[in-house]
């Protein structure tokens, strides 16, 4: 990973306010977009303010789980310092989708699923998160390695699930598949809001720690020499992105690459500081997820596309021609 460059306030406040001013065009269009046509409901009728209600949700929802997946992608990418580290890259989500899947399958989440859904996702994240880090290796593993080790946890994973879809009943099966694919219509406002509270706490602890994400980019032994506690840092870090990564997974399912997109974009833009770095990635992934899921709703409506499909369309390739570049360029070991 790059090290934090200084740059000017001035360009750096004119790029946020361009920033801002897009993004507020952006969410403007996923409010007016949607199946039933372009535009603002009727809101003199029941339908039209049932149908506004419906898609400021979902945009809710996407500033959400964007904001969660992005934070920790940033939040791996600088304690791996690997520029492709991402929750679904690593397996971290395919872990916490095998967790609550579980809890949706049994049957447990279906009286406190705002409770119990983001406890089975939490704990199968950190699960695969930690199988990972032991079949690569290690934090100091190479990138190749934590690729490899990612995809073996989701192979082993997405087996499981599997096996547990193939002896479910009919209505436990349609919930699982569509949940798998990606779903940002959320089950409760409850759910909604508990979400957004746990990730709202996870994005102020990561801009808490940015100046030890700065340090940790240097490598542990740099970090330490600068006063850091690497062992106690590299395990909040590690944490706290698979808390970020469970949140999501618990209210929208699995959704891949918005934390390898957004952080990259970001990092080009604003640079590597992580205090600047995590408030625009959060805002900037919600936004870039919540415009996902308008188009994913619109472009062949009346049927809908799953967000989930739409994101791996747009972050395969982009993953790719990192992989290629970065390699070229010596970064990625």
């Amino acid at each position: 990973m790059s090290c934090p460059t200084v740059q000017s306030p001035r360009t750096d406040a004119l790029r946020l306010g361009g920033l801002i001013v897009v993004g507020i065009i952006l969410l403007l269009f996923c409010v007016l977009s949607g199946p039933s046509g372009f535009g603002v409901p009727a809101l003199s009728t029941p339908v039209g303010r049932a149908i506004l209600s419906l898609r400021l949700n979902r945009i809710a929802a996407g500033l959400v789980v964007g904001a969660a997946l992005s934070c920790a992608g940033v939040i791996f990418q600088a304690l791996l310092r690997n520029p492709l580290a991402e929750p679904y890259i690593l397996g971290v989500s395919s872990g916490a989708g095998l967790g609550a899947a579980c809890a949706i399958l049994t049957g447990l989440g279906a009286a406190v699923t705002f409770l119990l859904l983001p406890v089975a996702a939490f704990i199968g994240a950190l699960i695969a998160l930690l199988v990972v880090l032991a079949v690569a290796g290690g934090t100091r593993a190479s990138v190749y390695n934590l690729i490899l080790s990612g995809v073996i946890v989701s192979a082993l994973a997405s087996s499981i699930l599997m096996f547990l879809i193939t002896t479910a009943s009919h209505e436990a099966l349609h919930d699982v598949i569509w949940w798998m694919l990606g779903n940002l219509q959320p089950t409760s406002h409850v759910q909604l809001i508990i979400t957004a509270i746990a990730v709202l706490i996870g994005v102020v602890i990561a801009w808490l720690i940015a100046p030890q994400l700065d340090a940790m980019t240097l490598g542990s032994e740099v970090a330490h020499h600068i006063g850091i506690r690497t062992g106690w840092m590299t395990a909040l870090g590690l944490v706290l992105g698979s808390l970020l990564a469970a949140a999501a997974v618990s209210l929208a399912g699995l959704i891949g690459f918005v934390g390898l997109v957004v952080p990259h974009v970001m990092r080009s833009l604003l640079g590597p500081t992580h205090r600047r770095l995590i408030p625009s990635t959060a805002i900037a992934g919600g936004i870039f997820l919540a415009v996902c899921d308008a188009v994913a709703r619109t472009l062949l409506a009346p049927r809908e596309i799953p967000v989930g499909v739409l994101t791996a369309l747009c972050g395969g390739p982009f993953f790719l021609a990192i992989l290629k570049l970065r390699g070229r360029k010596g970064w990625i070991e």
